[in-house]
C-alpha cells in the first residue's frame, strides 16, 4: 500500500513538472527552451536544491531550518573577505589574502559551525526548532552585514575560485554534478543507512523512537549538522557562480528551499518524504519560478503566488496524512 502511494505521488509530480514545462515552453514563444535559459534556471536550481535537500532531512527527522539563508550568506561573506586583499577581515597574517583551498574549508566549517549551533540549541536546550533556527538567521544575517562592512560588495574574487559555479567537467557544469552528488549522497543516508531509518523514525514518533532505543538528541542535531553543511556547500557554489560577496545574496532562500521541500511531498509534521520527491519538487519550483520571470510577472506576485503554491502543498500533506 505504501509502495502503491509513493509511486502514485512521484508519478503526479513527474506529470506536474512535464505540464509546467509544456506550458512554459508555449507562453514563453520558446524562450524557455533555449539553451541560455535553460542552463540559467539549471544553475539556479543547483544553489537552492543543495540547501533544500539539508532542509528535507531537517524536516523528515519533524524539524526546520529557516537559517539556511542566512548560514549561506555569512559562510559566502566570510570567504569572501578572506581571498580578497582589500578585505581579508582582518584574520589572515597582515591581511592577506587566504588560498582558494583554505578559503573553501572554512567557508563549510563556518557553515557546519552554525548547523552545529543550531542542533544544540533544538536537542540539547529543548529550543523549538522554529524559533531557535529564527534566531540564528537574524544573528548570521547581522554579523554578514558586519562582515561586509554595512553591506558593501566584496570583490574581486581569485578567478580559480570560479570552477564550483562557471566550470564544467566535459559538457557538465560542476555545479550540477556537486548537486546530483549531494542528492545521491542524501538518498544513500535516507535509504541505505540506519541513520536514515532513525531520521524517519523520530520525525514519524520521537517517543517511541526513543523507546526504541534510538539517541534522539545525537540524530536531532546530526541533522542540523548536515542542514548546515549543505548551506556551506550552497555558499561555495553560490559565490563562485557570481565572484561577488554580498550580504545580500540568496535573499529568500528560506522559503524558496521550504516550497521545494513541501512541494516534493516531505511532511512539514516529519516522518515522510524521500529524495526523489524532493528532487522533483526543486525542478517543479525552479520551473515556475523561470516561467514567471519570462513572462515579466512582479516579484511581489511571485512572492504571492509561491505563497499560495506552499498553503496548497501543506494542505495536500495534510490531506494524506489524515
Amino acid at each position: 500500500m505504501l509502495g502503491r502511494r509513493f509511486n502514485r505521488e512521484i508519478l503526479v509530480l513527474i506529470g506536474v513538472l512535464v505540464v509546467l514545462i509544456v506550458v512554459a515552453a508555449i507562453w514563453s514563444g520558446g524562450l524557455f527552451l533555449t539553451e541560455i535559459n535553460i542552463r540559467n534556471m539549471l544553475l539556479r536550481a543547483c544553489i537552492v536544491g543543495i540547501v533544500a535537500v539539508g532542509q528535507a532531512i531537517t524536516m523528515m527527522s519533524g524539524g526546520i531550518d529557516l537559517s539556511v539563508g542566512g548560514n549561506l550568506v555569512l559562510a559566502a561573506c566570510i570567504g569572501a573577505g578572506l581571498m580578497t586583499p582589500a578585505m581579508a577581515l582582518n584574520i589572515s597574517p597582515g591581511n592577506n589574502p587566504v588560498p582558494v583551498a583554505a578559503a573553501t574549508i572554512i567557508m563549510l566549517l563556518v557553515a557546519v559551525g552554525i548547523g552545529t549551533a543550531n542542533g544544540l540549541a533544538v536537542s540539547r536546550l529543548r529550543l523549538p526548532a522554529l524559533i531557535a533556527t529564527l534566531a540564528m538567521w537574524q544573528i548570521t544575517y547581522g554579523a554578514a552585514y558586519q562582515a561586509t562592512t554595512a553591506g558593501q560588495h566584496i570583490a574581486p574574487l581569485p578567478e580559480s575560485f570560479g570552477i564550483f559555479g562557471r566550470g564544467y567537467i566535459g559538457v557538465a557544469p560542476v555545479s550540477v554534478v556537486i548537486f546530483i552528488l549531494v542528492v545521491a549522497a542524501a538518498y544513500f543516508i535516507l535509504t541505505q543507512t540506519t541513520f536514515g531509518r532513525s531520521i524517519y523514525a523520530i520525525g514519524g514518533n520521537e517517543k517511541s523512537a526513543w523507546l526504541s532505543g534510538i539517541d534522539v538528541r545525537k540524530v536531532r542535531t546530526l541533522v542540523y549538522v548536515i542542514s548546515g553543511l549543505c548551506a556551506g556547500i550552497g555558499s561555495v557554489v553560490s559565490l563562485s557562480r557570481t565572484l561577488v560577496g554580498s550580504a545580500k545574496m540568496a535573499a529568500g532562500l528560506e522559503m524558496d528551499s521550504i516550497a521545494a521541500v513541501v512541494v516534493g511531498g516531505v511532511s512539514l509534521f516529519g516522518g515522510k518524504g524521500s529524495m526523489i520527491g524532493v528532487l522533483l519538487g526543486i525542478l517543479i519550483l525552479c520551473v515556475m519560478n523561470n516561467t514567471m520571470t519570462l513572462m515579466g510577472v512582479l516579484p511581489w506576485y511571485q512572492n504571492i503566488i509561491r505563497g499560495c503554491v506552499i498553503v496548497a502543498a501543506v494542505t495536500a500533506s495534510s490531506f494524506r496524512s489524515k
